[in-house]
């Protein structure tokens, strides 16, 4: 029964549109936090292109989105699967007071059903082992699966190094994966 719950879990969370991100390292380069003493109006900034990419529709556990505040310059970097969020986080962190321009990066994954398969079991090889299901409860989960051509790098933070190593041996243990990058970052 258990299982089976689990697996209804998992399928109605691939089915439904995401659309919140947790705060993690992804969403801020750690060199670039605000600092104490900063103007208040820049840490309003980070705050508010945060909450921009974190309301985006579609933004998924299947795509990765982070910022670089320079002044009133904003660079987005990240990959998404659809193109349609590339440009929505575009014309979102533009609509933002104070933002005079936005350099976007962000990598639109080339559409593949190998990718899309190994998506989907990558997400059930990490979230469903019992030491990482803590995760998936999020609205976002921390752990973001990014693939493109069969190469699999996994984005985010999580709580502990041993749950970074098990997210990776999950992951490597897909069958038709290339290769697993693990940029996970622990949360201090």
């Amino acid at each position: 029964m258990r299982k089976e719950l689990r697996a209804l879990f998992v399928a109605v969370l691939l089915a439904i549109p995401i659309v919140a991100l947790p705060y993690s390292v992804a969403a801020k380069p750690k060199d670039e936090k605000p600092q104490r003493g900063e103007p208040k109006n820049r840490q309003t900034l980070y705050k508010e292109v945060r909450h921009q990419l974190v309301m985006l529709p579609w933004y998924s556990v299947f795509d990765n989105l982070a910022y670089q505040v320079e002044g009133d310059k904003v660079t987005l970097y990240g990959q998404v699967t659809r193109p349609t969020l590339k440009s929505d986080a575009e014309a979102a962190v533009k609509s933002i007071e104070g933002v005079s321009s936005v350099v976007n990066n962000i990598e639109i994954l080339p559409p593949s059903p190998m990718d899309d398969q190994l998506r989907r079991a990558v997400y059930r090889a990490i979230y469903g082992d019992s030491g990482l299901s803590r995760y998936s409860i999020q609205a976002v989960p921390s752990i973001h699966i990014i693939v493109k051509n069969g190469n699999v790098a996994l984005e985010g933070a999580v709580d502990n190094e041993t749950d970074k190593n098990l997210a990776y041996m999950r992951a490597s243990q897909v069958p038709n994966v290339f290769s697993v990058k693990n940029n996970l970052v622990v949360a201090s």
